[in-house]
């Protein structure tokens, strides 16, 4: 991202910023609600043009929305409610788009589908329906269509995965368990990874960097070592959820 700006009528969502990510890399987006950072990951799906600037990805310009290019980048996005469709198998949605663009034989589909359930520590699910399924199960099952790839589409670019809010409203327990399945995903699919979260252990466990978004800026950006014991005021209050500091409360 290079000087780019996104309004929504008057107002900036964002003003100008700069960014870049580095391939295989890990960042998390951190900041207040409301504060645009779900508006950078539809920026990088190519689900949004800015307003100004400029986007590139692997060094590629991003002048088009993603649906229109003739060869995009592989990007897959795991939302933060699984959006499994719900008359489809669970291994009729791993592999969606494998059976929608029909290059593979239905035994290697079924064959790619397991290895990335079993990746994410699913197995034997596969005839079940979403709706069969845990919440827990469910987001798990989208994390293994992420990993899904298409043999025969050629590219030479690494995926960049994209996490809206992974980990909001779970329990401790299976926070842990998505926080590390970000990692492995990442890891499996040799992957760049980009992660918005207001979560803490999110943060601690799957960043490598952070950056802090705040009135359509980036107001601090750092290692996850420096995040955790730097006393920028941003990232103090944001720590801390204190109502004392340079950010000001969302009106109610």
């Amino acid at each position: 991202m290079a000087n780019l700006s996104v309004r929504w009528g008057s107002r900036r969502v964002l003003d100008a910023v700069n960014l870049r990510i580095a391939p295989g890399e890990r960042l998390v987006v951190v900041g207040p609600s409301g504060a645009g950072k779900s508006t950078i990951l539809r920026l990088l799906a190519g689900l949004q043009l800015p307003s100004s600037g400029s986007l590139s990805l692997y060094g590629l310009p991003q002048t088009y929305l993603r649906l229109d290019q003739r060869t995009p980048p592989d990007v897959r996005l795991v939302f933060q409610n699984p959006a499994l469709l719900g008359s489809l198998t669970v291994r009729e949605n791993v592999g969606f788009l494998l059976y929608r663009y029909g290059r593979l034989s239905e035994r290697e589909i079924r064959d790619r589908v397991g290895a990335a359930l079993n990746a994410v520590g699913l197995q034997g699910i596969e005839e079940q329906l979403p709706g069969e399924l845990s919440g827990g199960m469910q987001k798990r099952v989208s994390f293994a269509r992420a990993l899904i790839d298409d043999p025969g589409k050629s590219t030479d670019q690494m995926p960049l995965l994209l996490f809206d809010e992974p980990t909001a409203g779970l329990d401790p327990v299976a926070c842990t368990r998505i926080e590390d399945l970000i990692v492995r995903t990442t890891d499996v699919a040799g992957a760049t990874s980009v992660v918005v979260s207001h979560v803490h252990s999110t943060i601690e466990r799957s960043a490598q960097r952070v950056v802090l978004l705040y009135d359509g800026q980036f107001r601090w950006n750092g290692t996850v070592e420096e995040y955790r014991s730097c006393d920028d005021p941003y990232v103090v209050q944001f720590r801390s959820g204190s109502l004392r500091g340079p950010m000001q409360p969302a009106e109610l």
